[in-house]
């Protein structure tokens, strides 16, 4: 295991930057997800970690030791990639041994890994198989399994489960979690799907626009989302938006929503004016009567254990609420929605985010 630390890390391409000046300390035995959109650095920052993209300026440092000087070979890492790479004219046990052999390896080490790892991954069976007698995520576990026979330092995984169908991803996911309870190794971990980082990582990084937006646990970054950016990124269905009024009222702040009702916030924020509302739709409820807004419902989604409400209200805004399963809302419906005071987020002109749990460390930090 090892600790993998970045320090002011750059890289373009040309006159184009693809990461620019990004700091970050990762615990040794930590899985950490990199999660952001297409474009913004995660895959490219991987690969610097790894060796197979130059430092521009900054520094590696994995387990103590300067690394960003050094080829990809002497990192003491193990890159896991999308497309498996692993050589059709090999069987599973070749393929997990070519590394090896290629470092000259005494053979009884060689098989005595080579066993290890089949064991961990419960591919005993396969090692005389070759590729194409392999469903893809078998071919993924030998992928997998020819990192773990390395004994690397850290594991970085570049997007693995992308080639897998919809069920055996679930499955393969789960089975990397498990993976990682086991070996207690470093993983880092490349995706932009959601789910993927929320039930994987201890921590998630997320980037946009070749920076680090915001670095937290799952939790964290779902319900305290530090810019708008985040909030509408993390979250499936996304947070619902809406241009609001802010004023004082005495000692007391009030949102004053599109539909004209007022709502009292307990967020301080630093001056009145224009905000953006945001409401996660598990926040945003139908109520049997009254409720802060009131719309139309346009299209209803059933998923056993919720309902998802797309509503759309008088002014042509749409917005995505939840009801129980055994909801009865039907399209075209009026429906009424109330809002968790609670969970509210305000979102500046510069999109940075205010919430009640701020608010509060805010006065403590006066208080002191």
């Amino acid at each position: 295991m090892a600790e993998i630390v970045l320090a002011n890390v750059s890289k373009s391409y040309g006159a184009v930057p693809v990461i620019e000046d990004v700091s970050l300390a990762i615990g040794s035995g930590e899985f950490v997800v990199f999660l952001g959109p297409s474009g913004s650095g995660k895959s490219t920052l991987l690969r610097m970690i790894a060796g197979l993209e130059t430092i521009d300026s900054g520094t590696l440092t994995i387990g103590g030791q300067r690394c960003e000087q050094l080829p990809p070979g002497q990192r003491g890492v193990a890159m896991v990639f999308q497309n498996y790479a692993i050589y059709p004219h090999m069987t599973v046990r070749e393929n997990m041994a070519f590394g090896l052999r290629n470092i000259n390896l005494p053979q009884a080490e060689i098989a005595s890994r080579v066993a290890d790892a089949a064991r961990i991954l419960e591919i005993g069976a396969l090692l005389d198989r070759r590729p194409a007698e392999l469903s893809g995520g078998q071919r993924q576990r030998v992928a997998i399994g020819r990192a773990i026979v390395k004994e690397p330092r850290a594991f970085l995984f570049d997007e693995p489960l992308s080639n897998l169908d919809a069920a055996l991803r679930v499955r393969t996911r789960v089975e990397l979690a498990e993976l990682h309870q086991r070996l207690r190794s470093t993983m880092i971990y490349v995706t932009h799907d959601q789910t993927e980082a929320m039930t994987l990582a201890d921590r998630i990084v997320i980037l946009n626009e070749r920076r680090i937006e915001q670095i937290g646990t799952p939790l964290e970054v779902y319900m305290r989302p530090v810019s708008r950016f985040v909030a509408s990124f993390v979250g499936s269905p996304a947070m619902n938006f809406l241009e609001v009024d802010v004023s004082r009222r005495g000692a007391e702040r009030l949102v004053t929503l599109p539909s004209g009702a007022a709502l009292p916030v307990p967020i301080d924020l630093p001056n009145d004016g224009r905000y953006e509302l945001g409401v996660r739709p598990e926040n945003l409820r139908v109520v049997p009567s009254g409720g802060d807004l009131v719309g139309e419902a346009v299209i209803i989604e059933r998923l056993g254990d919720r309902t998802l409400i797309h509503v759309r209200l008088a002014d042509g805004r749409s917005l995505t609420a939840q009801d129980s399963g055994r909801s009865n809302v039907a399209p075209g419906d009026r429906v009424a929605l109330g809002i968790d005071r609670a969970e509210m987020h305000l979102f500046d002109a510069s999109g940075r985010a205010w919430h009640p749990a701020q608010a509060q460390a805010v006065r403590a930090t006066e208080t002191a």
